[in-house]
């Protein structure tokens, strides 16, 4: 099993797979020269990107990402100005700090590599770091799988199935299991969970983290709906979260309740923080990181009885139906197209909408149903290797789309629904394989290839 607090992470944009993952593994890599003590004989660090990582990681922040992993970075902690100046500064072939520590000479050109046309059988997602001495033999190198949501597994644990976490007081891994203990125990999704993470974790600290993610969720929204401009990557694309509230604002200032589009206005919001390589929260990852956030501000500020136990049971189900996917199927762009993110994010979302606003455990489960069942098959074929073109709209679209799931869960009784949740996790997964890789995060197809050759035509 795994924790909710391993699902949201707090990190630097634009992408958990393409940035996060990256960061993470460039920092165990740099971790794993100290501990071997192998530090003072490095002369020089290559590194090699893969599959989707080669084919879109200079839009998705990606060389920098590692190469300041490589320098002691970690996601969490990173300021985005630090990040891209020092990325600025190795692209100028800066000396690289190797562990905050070493400095080494670096070479962009020359020490990472981008094979574009080379996919590794493991994961679409992959890197190779080697640590060289002068004279040039290898004193280090490790292959690492960026899977998702921020998730590494190295060449060696890809295939660990040992348990995270001791087993806790209401074990599961698929959503079946866990709507059985809330049977049993005559409670909600979110109580079972909140014993399981307090056994894990302490009350104290339990608290600590969930007002942490709710911060920084609210935090990225009011970034997001202040900051005019254009957004980086060299497409033009303006931030809209700004004037739409300004509009929203007025209308409502007018008498009109034009409450539907909030959802939207406040994933806009977040999405382009992402994109601009700001701190947000996986949720499941950062190109799908609008969504739960966008529906979380809008039970927030207009549901009538939102309340602080409302907004942690809220992350509570939504993490809960985000592990279902991550344990049971994939939550990678690049494994199992956007459905794997923003479906992900529509179907946690309307999971914890519906279990906030007086749904059962079964419209929960029929909400988180609906919002994935009309997400399958969605590609990921960002314009330019950005997350922008689609993306930033997508993130609003289904932020919309899962309070409108939730609101019709609560409607029906559930009894009609014939497509269990863990079912609709298997299609969503098998969908995924079947897409072809163009349609995976490579931007090869799809609208990336349409609207990339238009502008470049242009």
């Amino acid at each position: 099993m795994l924790s909710i607090f391993d699902l949201f992470k707090i990190g630097i944009g634009p992408s958990s797979s393409h940035t996060v993952g990256p960061m993470v593994a460039g920092k165990a890599f740099a971790d794993l020269l100290l501990e071997k003590e192998l530090l003072p004989r490095v002369a020089r660090v290559k590194t090699e990107l893969y599959g989707s990582l080669a084919l879109t990681g200079e839009g998705h922040g990606t060389i920098g990402a590692v190469l300041n992993g490589l320098e002691g970075a970690s996601p969490e902690t990173v300021e985005p100005v630090h990040l891209s100046t020092r990325t600025a500064q190795l692209a100028e072939n800066a000396d690289l700090l190797l562990a905050g520590r070493a400095k080494i000479a670096f070479t962009q050109k020359e020490d990472v590599i981008l094979h574009k046309g080379i996919f590794l059988p493991r994961h679409s997602n992959a890197l190779t770091i080697t640590a060289l001495d002068a004279a040039g033999t290898v004193l280090l190198a490790k292959t690492y799988y960026s899977i998702g949501g921020g998730f590494i597994r190295s060449e060696e644990d890809f295939d660990s199935v040992e348990a995270e976490y001791p087993a806790p007081p209401y074990p599961y891994k698929t959503a079946t299991e866990l709507f059985d203990w809330c049977r049993r125990e005559n409670t909600s999704i979110a109580r079972i969970v909140l014993a399981n993470e307090v056994f894990w974790h302490g009350e104290a600290e339990v608290e600590r983290r969930i007002r942490a993610i709710v911060d920084a969720m609210r935090e990225a929204v009011e970034r997001g709906c202040c900051l005019d401009g254009i957004l980086p990557g060299g497409y033009g694309v303006r931030r809209r979260a700004p004037q739409l509230l300004r509009k929203l604002s007025a209308l409502m200032a007018a008498g009109r309740r034009e409450l539907s589009l909030w959802p939207m206005v406040y994933a806009f919001a977040v999405a382009e923080e992402n994109a601009s390589g700001g701190r947000v929260v996986t949720a499941p990852t950062m190109g799908a990181a609008g969504v739960v956030p966008g529906v979380f501000m809008y039970y927030t500020n207009f549901y009538p009885s939102a309340s602080e136990e409302g907004q942690r049971d809220f992350l509570l189900t939504a993490g809960a139906i985000g592990l279902f996917y991550k344990l049971n199927a994939s939550i990678s762009g690049a494994e199992v197209g956007c459905q794997g993110e923003v479906g992900v994010a529509c179907s946690m979302a309307a999971g914890a909408y519906c279990a906030v606003t007086g749904g059962n455990v079964k419209q929960v489960e029929v909400a988180a149903e609906i919002g994935m069942e009309h997400n399958l098959g969605l590609t990921c074929d960002p314009v330019g290797g950005l997350v922008q073109i689609p993306c930033i709209e997508r993130n609003g679209l289904a932020a919309e789309r899962a309070v409108n799931c939730a609101q019709l869960s609560i409607l029906e009784d559930g009894r009609q629904r014939v497509v269990p949740l863990d079912k609709v996790i298997d299609v969503m997964y098998r969908t995924g394989t079947d897409l072809q890789a163009t349609y995976k995060e490579t931007s090869l197809g799809g609208l990336a290839k349409a609207i990339g050759d238009a502008w470049q035509k242009a």
